[in-house]
């Protein structure tokens, strides 16, 4: 089963964040949630999580990252040149690279969206340096997915769990949380 990390910034969108991590963990998917900075990191809506590590005691191996969006909290991925590093390894290994709202703006910053369709939250497409642009819930190309924001995060999470497990387990997850 597939192996996946979520990075959380101070700052991060809860929804967005949580959603997602549920979901996957629902459909068997090993999620590490990783700390920016430190483990108990501050959402956007004063809402504190726990991660299970920090950025610098990353897993030595994943097959994915997923970013959560947020204004600060992306702001806060974009200024970290070890995320932007990551993102550009993952990209590059063929990895999985998801990032939803303004998230994908580290993808642009990364300067891995090349002729990569993508999507993301509104006032943010000139960030996606280098993406066509897609005005839709969930875009995926190739290894990369990207999603809108909060109304979009059951199903971007659908998407990665069609990706990392398959569509049977996603169709599964979605008509256990009645989305169908």
């Amino acid at each position: 089963m597939a192996r996946l990390i979520t990075l959380l910034a101070d700052g991060f969108e809860e929804v967005e964040a949580i959603t997602v991590i549920d979901l996957l963990r629902r459909a068997g998917i090993t999620v590490t949630v990783v700390g920016l900075k430190k483990q108990d990191v501050g959402g956007a809506h004063g809402i504190v999580v726990q991660a299970d590590t920090t950025l610098k005691h990353l897993p030595p191996s994943y097959d994915g990252i997923v970013l959560p969006g947020g204004a600060e909290g992306t702001k806060n991925l974009i200024e970290s040149s070890k995320v932007v590093g990551l993102v550009m390894d993952a990209f590059n290994k063929g990895l999985l690279c998801a990032a939803i709202c303004a998230a994908p703006s580290v993808f642009g910053k990364a300067g891995i969206l090349q002729n990569i369709r993508a999507t993301c939250y509104p006032g943010y497409e000139e960030q996606l340096r280098g993406a066509r642009y897609i005005e839709a819930a969930v875009v995926r190309d190739k290894n990369v997915v990207t999603s809108r924001g909060v109304g979009t995060a059951i199903a971007f999470a659908l998407e990665l769990i069609s990706l990392a497990a398959d569509e049977a387990t996603s169709k599964r997850v979605g008509a256990q949380i009645l989305y169908f």
